[in-house]
């Protein structure tokens, strides 16, 4: 079964109630189209995670992050491949999260992070991006 390697972004900001407040992404095209996710993408040949996870959200959110500390790596196989996931704390450098690959975005505090439909590989982070909160 074929490896993909992939970033994912747990962009954390703060609500206007002071709560901590994470960006969730519904993808809009694929086989996965309609599920929930952190954003991020593949990495390129001689990309680290960190600058391919910078590159992603600028190309699909026309925003630049900053790229914190690692939560933790996903390894989960999907029917037709294994992903491995390096997600990462991330915080808003600049811009305004543009839409351009997904067909909706949420921000989500503690409360509401089980409220959509994530895909299976992002379920497994959920944990310990609520203790964490």
């Amino acid at each position: 079964m074929r490896t993909i390697k992939v970033v994912a972004a747990v962009i954390k900001a703060v609500n206007e109630d002071g709560e901590p407040i994470i960006f969730a992404t519904q993808r809009g095209y694929g086989d996965f189209k309609g599920g929930w996710e952190f954003p991020g993408g593949k990495i390129e040949s001689g990309e680290t995670p960190q600058e391919a996870l910078k590159r992603e959200i600028l190309e699909e959110l026309d925003t630049e992050i900053a790229v914190g500390d690692l939560i933790d790596t996903i390894e989960f196989d999907y029917p037709d491949f294994h992903l491995s996931m390096e997600c990462f704390w991330c915080e808003i450098c600049r811009g305004d999260l543009v839409l351009k690959e997904h067909e909706a975005a949420r921000w989500l505090n503690k409360e509401s992070l089980c409220c959509v439909n994530w895909l299976p590989a992002d379920v497994l982070l959920l944990e310990k991006v609520q203790m964490n909160l």
